[in-house]
Parts: C-alpha cells; sequence; structure tokens
C-alpha cells in the first residue's frame, strides 16, 4: 500500500478509479482550500478497512486509490502493524508516496529499482489512525515505478502500539464519491427516503484475496461491523461512501453532522420497527469438504411489534458469493429450517454467505458474511494426449495440465499397453514434465496411452484413452472386391485388409464404382473403416464396374483391379388392361397387354388362371394358359356361369403380381316356346289384354324377355311388336273398334331368341266414334261465324250426334251445339277477338274423342264510345310551355275506350258545333275561351277502320279573370325601413273578398323575390340601408288565379341623423377662458359632420348657441 502526499488550493483532478466502488473525500474542510490531499493506492489483493465517525468499517478491496483530507495539512501519522515498516519516496516532481511494505533486511527482489526509500516518518507520525493497511505478506509496486526517482533508502523497524489491525477514523463525513468530488455541493433534497437508516446504510465487505477463515469484516480484537448486506440482486445500497447509497440519504461535505432534513420521523420508524424483522448473526460453517459445506445459523429474535410464534414462523434465505464480499450473491436456499448443506462446491476456492430472515413478507437486513475456504483435491481428469510427432520407431506425445483443485500439481503418469491391445496398462513415464517421447516401438504398430496428475492431496483419474500408430510402409495396391449378392437396385460387396500391411492401425478403404449409363468417371459410393459396403440405387439389369482404394493417415494406396457386375432383373409388373370380349353359351376371348413394368427384361411369360364360381372348389385357381401370348379363347365353358379370371407376368427375376380378378359370365342357351297364348278378360273396343306360360328354362330363374307381335287381316305383311318386356302378360292398346287382329308371343334371353307361338286371332268390339276432323270457320262478319265439319264412320257403329265447344281459349270452351248437323252459326261475337272450337261425335257405344282446336280472329273495326270525360282540376303547365290560364283555357281528359283490335289514332272532340281535332292522348287543353262561360263537349276516337261514335256530352264553365295590380304607394320613408301601401281593389268589378298580394323586390341580382304574402293592404320593409334606392312590384291573387304583376316602382330611404355625443369636457382656463371638447363623430357616408355647441348662463334659462 502506498501514501502518496500533495500540497494543493484548487480542484483536483483525481486518477480514475480503478474499480468503480473507491470513495474519495473532498478537498475542503471546514471552509480551508489550501489542504493536503493523501491518495491512498491500495494495491491488487489487499483491502484497506477504515472506521467512519458512526463507528462502521469500512472494506475496500484493491486496486484502487483513495483520495483524504489532513485536517491540519501536515503529513498525518500512520500505524504500522508489526512486522511491517513504513517509507517515503518523492519523485521530481515533489511528490510524496508513503509506502508500507512487510520488514525485510535485504531489498525485495520485486521492488521496482525506479523507487528507493528515502527516509522514514517521524514516530510521532507513525500513530495516526487514518490508515491501516491490511496484513497481506505479498509485495506489490507502485502504480507508476517510472516517476519516481532513485534515493536514500532507511529502515526503521517500529514496535507495535496498538494490538490492533484496525483502528477508529475520525471525520469521516469528509469521504465522498467521484461524482460528488467533480460537481458542486448538491442541494438539500427535498423528499426524504422512506427507508430506515439501518437498512439503507448498509454495505457488503468485500473479500479478501487471500485464504482465511475469518470474514473481512471481523477483526481480532473482537471489534465488529454493525452494517449488514443487501439482498442479492435487490435492496438498498451500501453506506459510508459505497456507491450502492442513495443520492438523497447523504449529508452534505461542510454542513452539520446532524439536520432538521435529515431526522426521521419517530411515528414511522416506531412502525417500521415494529414490522421489519431485526437482523440475523453471523452464520457458521462447519463440515468443510473439497465439494461441500454445512452453514447453520441462528433463529431470528422477535421484533418489537412480533411474538415469539411470529418469530417461529420465519423463513431464512441463504446467499452465497464467491466473488468477494461485495460481488454477486445468489439465493442457494429458501425455507425455515436453521442449517444448509452446499454442494457442488469447487475445491480450494474463497466463499462468502450471509442470511436474512422473511416475516410476514417483510424481508429483514442480511447479516453479515462469514468467508470460509474450501479444502483441496486431487487434480481433475486431464485431457487425453496429443501426439506432436510420430516416427517408423517412436511417437512423442504431449498433454495439458488439468486443474489442480487448490494444490500444485506435483508429477504427472503416462501409462500404454505395450502395442499388446489387451487393455493391460504399465507405467511408461513418471515426472513432472507435460511431454515424453516413446523409444523403440515397431514401424506401424498402434498404441493405447492415458495421463493421470497428481498432487500433495492425490491422484486424479486417468484421461480417456486414445491409440497412436508409427508409421509404416503402404501397400502397392489395394486387394480387389469380392461380390457377395446382388439384387435388382443393389449390390453388397466385401474386401479384405491388405496381406502385407497386419498391424492394427486404421485404415479406410473407398469404394468407387462406374456407371456406364452415366458417364466413364469413378464415383466414390463408401468411404469408411469397414470390411463390406451395400451399394443402393442400382438400375435392374445393367452392369457396373467396382474398385478399391485404401488409406491411411500417411498414404494412399492405388486403385485395384476392377470388379464387373450386373444387376438382376426384377420381378415384372401385372398385365395392364385385361378385358373379355366374344362371350357365348360355352366360351369367351381373353386379351391384355404388356406390364407398364417389365422388370428390366423383354422376355416375359403370362399366366392365364381362372377359378369357377359356384363349383365345390370355390377359389381355386386353375391355369388355362401359359406363353407369350396376349390373347386366349376359353372354350368348353358351362352356359350361364360366372368365371373368374387373372393374369400374370414371369421372368428371369419371378414371377410378378396378378391384375385384379376379372368376373366373366357365359350366356345361357335360347329359351323353348311359350305356352297357350290366350285373352285375358274381356276385348274392348280399343284394346286387348294378352297372357301366356312361360317357357321351361335350363338355369334356374333365368331372366328372359318376351315379344308380341301383332299382324292387321288388311296388311299381314305389316308385323308389328306391341310389347317387348319381362312380364307374362301385356295390354295392347290403340286398336280400331270392330277389327280383326293376329298376335303371336316368343321368349329371348343372353343366348338368342326361341320359337314362335301360333297366332291368336282376336276380334275388337264396336266403340265410340273415332276423331273427328278439326271443324271449318268462316266469318260472315266482324259478330257473326258459321262453324261446319265432317262425319267419321270408322268406329264401327252409326254416329247418333255431334257436340261443338267455342270459347276465347282452350281453358274457356263452353258447349253451344248438339245435334246431329254438320254445321252451326254464331253470332253476338265481338271484333278482333281471337276464338277455338272443337267438335265430338257420338253414338250408341259412347261419345268419341275431341277432334283438333280450329282458331278464327273476327275482323277489327272503328273504337267504341268515348266514356269518362272529365275536367282536370288544379291542372298547372310545364315550365316551357304556354301557361295556362282557368279563365280562357279548359283541361279536359277522358278514359280510353276499346281499340276494337285497330289502334287508336286520335280523338275529335265537339265544342258545341265546332269540331277540334286532338293526338292519340287522352287529355287535351282548350284555349281562347271566354271566361265565365259554359260549353257542352263530345268525344269520340278514330283508327285506321273508321270514326267512332261520340260519347256522353259534358257540361263545363270556364273561370272568371284573375284581379288586376293595385297602385303600390310609399307611406312613410325612414333610413334603415320603407313603409309600403297599395289601394284597395274591392270596388274593381273582378276583385274577389279572398284577394292575395304578392309583394316583391329586387335584390341586388336584379331579381325580384317575395317579401310578403297576405291579405293586408300595407307592409313595412325592414334592414334597409340609408339612402338608398329600392325596387317593388306586387301582384293580386285570387280563386280566378294569378293576376299580372304591376309595374315597378322605385323609392329610396332617408338619411341617419348623427348620433347622440356625449357630455362635453370642460377645462379651465387662465382668466374668466374655459375650453370645451368632444368626442368627433365620423362622416356619414361622405356627408361633412356639423357640430353645434349651446351654453346655458347662471341665470338664463334657455341655451343659446
Amino acid at each position: 500500500m502506498y501514501v502518496t502526499m500533495m500540497m494543493t488550493d484548487q480542484m483536483l483532478e483525481l486518477p480514475p478509479l480503478l474499480n468503480g466502488e473507491v470513495p474519495m473525500m473532498h478537498h475542503m474542510i471546514n471552509g480551508d482550500a489550501s489542504q493536503q490531499v493523501i491518495l491512498v493506492q491500495v494495491n491488487p489483493g489487499e483491502t484497506f478497512t477504515i472506521r467512519r465517525e458512526d463507528g462502521t468499517l469500512q472494506c475496500i478491496q484493491g486496486p484502487a486509490e483513495v483520495p483524504m483530507m489532513s485536517p491540519n495539512g501536515s503529513i498525518p501519522p500512520i500505524h504500522v502493524p508489526p512486522g511491517y515498516i513504513s517509507q517515503v519516496l518523492e519523485d521530481n516532481t515533489g511528490v510524496r508516496r508513503v509506502v508500507v511494505t512487510p520488514h525485510s533486511e535485504c531489498y525485495p527482489p520485486s521492488y521496482s529499482p525506479a523507487l528507493s526509500p528515502t527516509h522514514h516518518l517521524p514516530p510521532p507520525y507513525m500513530t495516526h489512525p487514518h490508515f491501516i493497511p491490511a496484513s497481506h505478506t505479498a509485495y506489490y509496486p507502485p502504480a507508476s515505478p517510472g516517476d519516481v526517482p532513485p534515493h536514500q533508502y532507511y529502515q526503521h523497524r517500529l514496535p507495535p502500539i496498538y494490538p490492533e489491525e484496525i483502528f477508529p477514523l475520525y471525520n469521516m463525513s469528509t469521504i465522498l464519491s467521484r461524482e460528488e468530488y467533480c460537481k458542486p455541493q448538491p442541494k438539500k433534497p427535498k423528499e426524504r427516503g422512506t427507508e430506515r437508516p439501518g437498512l439503507s446504510r448498509v454495505s457488503t465487505p468485500p473479500s479478501s484475496s487471500y485464504k482465511s477463515g475469518l470474514a473481512c469484516g471481523t477483526t481480532p480484537n473482537g471489534y465488529g461491523k454493525s452494517h449488514g448486506t443487501a439482498a442479492a440482486g435487490g435492496g438498498g445500497g451500501g453506506g459510508g461512501g459505497s456507491p450502492g447509497n442513495k443520492r438523497g440519504e447523504r449529508r452534505s461535505r461542510g454542513s452539520p453532522k446532524h439536520s432538521d432534513s435529515d431526522q426521521p420521523d419517530p411515528e414511522l420508524e416506531a412502525r417500521r420497527d415494529q414490522d421489519v424483522p431485526s437482523g440475523l448473526d453471523k452464520p457458521q460453517v462447519s463440515k468443510i469438504q473439497a465439494r461441500s459445506a454445512l452453514v447453520s445459523w441462528s433463529r431470528a429474535p422477535a421484533g418489537r411489534g412480533q411474538t415469539d410464534r411470529a418469530a417461529m414462523s420465519c423463513s431464512y434465505e441463504l446467499l452465497l458469493a464467491d466473488k468477494g464480499c461485495d460481488g454477486k450473491y445468489r439465493v442457494v436456499y429458501s425455507g425455515e429450517e436453521l442449517q444448509y448443506t452446499l454442494t457442488d462446491l469447487r475445491p480450494a476456492t474463497d466463499y462468502h454467505v450471509r442470511v436474512s430472515a422473511v416475516c410476514n413478507s417483510i424481508k429483514g437486513p442480511h447479516s453479515e458474511a462469514r468467508t470460509f475456504t474450501t479444502h483441496s483435491a486431487p487434480p481433475e481428469t486431464p485431457l487425453p494426449p496429443r501426439l506432436s510427432h510420430r516416427t517408423k520407431s517412436s511417437l512423442t506425445l504431449q498433454w495439458k495440465p488439468p486443474v489442480d483443485n487448490g494444490s500444485k500439481i506435483t508429477s504427472y503418469m503416462l501409462e500404454w499397453d505395450e502395442g499388446k491391445k489387451n487393455s493391460v496398462f504399465r507405467e511408461c513415464y513418471f515426472g513432472h514434465q507435460r511431454h515424453f517421447k516413446v523409444m523403440r516401438l515397431c514401424p506401424a504398430g498402434g498404441y493405447t496411452f492415458r495421463v493421470a496428475a497428481l498432487n500433495d492431496i492425490g491422484s486424479s483419474g486417468f484421461s480417456p484413452e486414445v491409440v497412436f500408430h508409427t508409421t509404416g510402409s503402404p501397400p502397392q495396391m489395394s486387394s480387389s472386391p469380392r461380390l457377395l449378392h446382388t439384387g435388382a437396385s443393389w449390390a453388397e460387396l466385401e474386401w479384405s485388409r491388405p496381406s502385407s500391411y497386419v498391424t492394427d492401425e486404421a485404415l479406410t478403404y473407398t469404394l468407387e464404382m462406374q456407371d456406364e449409363t452415366k458417364g466413364a468417371e469413378f464415383q466414390a459410393v463408401y468411404t469408411g473403416v469397414d470390411l463390406s459396403s451395400r451399394v443402393e440405387g442400382l438400375s435392374r439389369n445393367t452392369q457396373y464396374r467396382f474398385r478399391l482404394t485404401t488409406c491411411s493417415a500417411e498414404w494412399r494406396s492405388s486403385p485395384s483391379s476392377l470388379l464387373m457386375c450386373r444387376t438382376s432383373v426384377d420381378k415384372p409388373g401385372p398385365p395392364a388392361a385385361p378385358g373379355v370380349s366374344a362371350v357365348t353359351s360355352h366360351g369367351f376371348c381373353v386379351s391384355w397387354e404388356p406390364p407398364h413394368d417389365d422388370g428390366g427384361s423383354g422376355d416375359l411369360t403370362y399366366l392365364l388362371e381362372m377359378s369357377e364360381e359356384g363349383s365345390t372348389a370355390v377359389g381355386q385357381w386353375v391355369v388355362v394358359y401359359r406363353g407369350s401370348q396376349r390373347e386366349h379363347v376359353c372354350k368348353e365353358l358351362k352356359a350361364a356361369t360366372r368365371y373368374s379370371l387373372r393374369i400374370s407376368a414371369e421372368s428371369a427375376g419371378g414371377r410378378g403380381q396378378y391384375t385384379d380378378s376379372l368376373v366373366v359370365c357365359t350366356l345361357s342357351l335360347p329359351p323353348g316356346s311359350c305356352h297357350t297364348l290366350a285373352v285375358q278378360g274381356s276385348i274392348k273396343h280399343r284394346e286387348v289384354s294378352l297372357q301366356w306360360e312361360a317357357p321351361v328354362c335350363v338355369v334356374e330363374d333365368e331372366a328372359l324377355l318376351y315379344s308380341v307381335e301383332m299382324i292387321t287381316l288388311e296388311d299381314e305383311e305389316q308385323v308389328t311388336e306391341v310389347y317387348n318386356g319381362s312380364q307374362t302378360e301385356c295390354i295392347v292398346g290403340n286398336l280400331v273398334p270392330g277389327a280383326t287382329y293376329r298376335f303371336r308371343v316368343r321368349a329371348t334371353n343372353d343366348a338368342g331368341f326361341g320359337p314362335y307361338t301360333k297366332f291368336l286371332e282376336v276380334t275388337t268390339a264396336a266403340g265410340p266414334p273415332g276423331q273427328c276432323g278439326a271443324p271449318v270457320i268462316s266469318l260472315i262478319s266482324h259478330s257473326c261465324a258459321l262453324v261446319s265439319w265432317e262425319t267419321d264412320e270408322s268406329s264401327g257403329a252409326d254416329v247418333s250426334g255431334y257436340r261443338l265447344d267455342w270459347g276465347r281459349h282452350e281453358d274457356a270452351l263452353e258447349l253451344v251445339y248438339s245435334g246431329t248437323e254438320t254445321s252451326c252459326e254464331i253470332s253476338e261475337l265481338e271484333a278482333a277477338v281471337s276464338y277455338c272450337c272443337r267438335i265430338q261425335a257420338t253414338n250408341q257405344a259412347g261419345a268419341g274423342p275431341y277432334s283438333e282446336l280450329a282458331w278464327c280472329r273476327t275482323p277489327a273495326v272503328a273504337p267504341s264510345a268515348v266514356s269518362g270525360l272529365f275536367v282536370q282540376d288544379g291542372f298547372s303547365s310545364a315550365p316551357d310551355s304556354e301557361p295556362f290560364c282557368p279563365s280562357t283555357c279548359l283541361a279536359l281528359a277522358w278514359d280510353e275506350p276499346n281499340c276494337n283490335g285497330q289502334e287508336i289514332g286520335g280523338y275529335t272532340l265537339a265544342l258545341g258545333e265546332e269540331l277540334i281535332a286532338v293526338g292519340g292522348e287522352t287529355c287535351t287543353i282548350i284555349r281562347n275561351l271566354k271566361p265565365d262561360t259554359e260549353y257542352s263537349v263530345q268525344v269520340r276516337a278514330e283508327n285506321a277502320v273508321g270514326a267512332g261514335p261520340f260519347g256522353p256530352s259534358l257540361q263545363v264553365r270556364t273561370r272568371p279573370l284573375p284581379p288586376n295590380p293595385p297602385r303600390l304607394e310609399c307611406g312613410s320613408a325612414g333610413p334603415q325601413s320603407l313603409k309600403l301601401r297599395w289601394g284597395d281593389s274591392s270596388k274593381s268589378p273582378n276583385t274577389d273578398p279572398d284577394t292575395t298580394y304578392i309583394l316583391q323586390m329586387e335584390d341586388r341580382s336584379q331579381r325580384f323575390v317575395p317579401i310578403y304574402r297576405g291579405s293586408s293592404h300595407t307592409f313595412k320593409v325592414q334592414r334597409l340601408n340609408e339612402l338608398s334606392r329600392y325596387s317593388f312590384r306586387i301582384q293580386a291573387v285570387s280563386e280566378a288565379g294569378e293576376g299580372p304583376f304591376s309595374e315597378i316602382y322605385s323609392f329610396t330611404t332617408t338619411k341617419s341623423v348623427p348620433p347622440t355625443l356625449k357630455a362635453p369636457r370642460v377645462s379651465q382656463l387662465e382668466g374668466n377662458a374655459c375650453e370645451v371638447s368632444w368626442e368627433s363623430v365620423p362622416p356619414m357616408r361622405g356627408d361633412r359632420i356639423t357640430y353645434v355647441l349651446q351654453v346655458l348662463g347662471g341665470r338664463e334659462s334657455e341655451y343659446r348657441q
């Protein structure tokens, strides 16, 4: 440890902190700007311990430089423990360093020659309690020894003054962090921290760099630290200059030790004292082994707000650190037990443990850290040796040292199996070297080695075994591979180890293959140490060439001689598209196509197998054909029998799969003759029911079809099939009544037709008349038609009458005639209407079918009379058409009449004796009529045929004329309003007492807009501009309509008078004069403003100008 002293009166630029955790001292003490700064240099591995003013201890671990101040400007006395001496070194810049080193009679060999002691400190200064060096036996040179020139060296052995190694320090409130040292003093914090000082002002003691069973916060004389340690990963920071302190809790430098803002709240502290558990004692460590230790601790005492029962329910957290006292702690145990065994520890390692209590979810402070060191252990198992060089007769091995586990490795033991491969090892080297050369070995031989390390504790385990080979002569050529087995897509080969090289050195074999279909190059298909290989992915029925190459770690042989082999053919696939044709009752023809995959062989043999269903040997397949043809005719089979067929292909590769079964059924024999063809039931006039018996069948439940044929006597050569089906009966219809027919029947199946039966002759009965022809319609006029028809004599009986149906469509036919006549006249028809009719003949057997429909259409005529003539009230004309005036116009409308088959082209109006032609619309406007006059109106329709009759007459009257506009006058005018009035027009003969007036005013766009509508005769227009001209017009409206607008009237508003002024201000002047002033009025629309001032004397009663 070194103490550097410098005199300064200004802010110092201190050297950077080495570990970021060592505090510095401010250069101002008690307001004195001229102070002496002492830099305490803590070397790596050393610990600097100080005692703060509150009695707590702080450990500062090196490397670090701690700046401190001398309170009186002189070099402070330094106490040196027994066995140490202090030396003052001064460089050429005047900086003096106090070096505390172990006492030695000779110059320390590790001391730099750039530094030499100058003189020892006087005895009075050796008692200063500020600096207490750590009791480390090693010596460390200063950080920059080259800066100090050599001086005279003195030694002084000091007697011990204090028996302790740690002494109390004074005025430690001046310890600052580096940030506080380089900036102004912080202001008083506005808010106080809520943590208890006893919990927040804690510090973690740094770890010691030497192995000791004592914690760094414990002293031989019993001094102990009163501070705890924050929980790992959380909690408050340390106190006494530790960087973990909260800035708001520090006391400003140069301020009193206690201020009002630093006083804690007594009530808050009392409540927190009741809730927070008390601190625990330092845990005890026992049963320390190399990789385990037992940690125990005492139970947490009950707080002031807790009972003994509450203290018993606390849980504990044990934290472990291996990076120093203030390193990162991790929780290794959490529970209610009072001891815990640490496992998986590293041998010869310093560990630090501390414990804290958790009661009611409130975590108490950490205890002081207990430091212990695990015992040393044998070394770890080393790695296998490495081969650094080899020859034909020697091997040079090297190995790396393993972890010594706290005890220095003293020797290594190398063993080998002497190349015998019997797992029996003998020692070939024992010593401290980490390499060895094994001599007198055989060429191309393999040897197994392993190594172990030893220390004072014991021996490690042996490393994994490793085999090394000496060099040898490679064979000239590898032996040729041998073929074991081949398949369609693979080949299995083997080979032998070279006979000229029988050692156990690892050899690698490379098998290469040449595929003629892909080129002449050889491709490697296997590389390894095995003596056989199976090559997959080959093509079937293809020739391949193989050769072998042998390789070792140092040589590669030439390729072996070629091995030629051919893969075998594969089984062919099933034949494709099997089918059957020419099926008869005793045979059929089977054909197929070659398989899609012939297995690599074009020479195929086909096997056709057949199985008969229903036989005793069900499922037994019989080969019925074997050969190369793809077609076979099966003969001499049973009729109406089901056979199953399957086909397979066969080649040198074996028999392939069968096709799916194909089921074929042979045809049956033609059936025999049917029996007893006869009529079933009574014979009708248009149909007959026939019945017969089925023939005898060879096959039970055989499906038969029957064919019934018919011949008429009029044409015996014309044969008609009237039935074809599986039933043994049928009904033949559409026969002619009273006619003779001949019938026969035969059976048929898959084999063919059977013989016909004999003819059966049948005569139908007489029936109703047949269908008459369509009637003929002749139009006599548009309202009358003549219908005639012809009789039908093909029914076998005389016709007794006819029935005629008539109507507009088929669904609305009505009977209009029934009798024996062959014609009928129909009247009262409508013009331009379609009609249809049909005729039906009757006799004693009944009524015959209706004839086909006959259609006709009556001709078109003039339209019918117009009805529904009326006057349209409230009619208004379109904006772009001539205005409609109800006094001189009539708006008429009517219903469209029946056009009688021809489109209406127009209408004619009869207005009295005047005829007025109008268009095809059903409405019109008659103009230029007299006001308040009655008229008689009729309307008729016209089309291309002619004009229809006039409809009923309508009596109408025009309305009187609308009123004339009144005269508009201005009653009174103001600057912002005009009061208008108009004369009473009630004296006019056309005036209606309910007349409404519409007053309009012209706007800025020269458009007239209505501003009043009503029956009044006056209106006041408001919100006008002064001295402005406005234009108006008026209109009268009555039930007769809207009258015309009046002429345009223009009126002008008057000027506005100036506004009333405020009272004038009078200022007294000298003598009998005074000054009168008033506010000005801005010009109004360009008019000049003139002011009139009036005055009233003392006894005057009127104002004078």
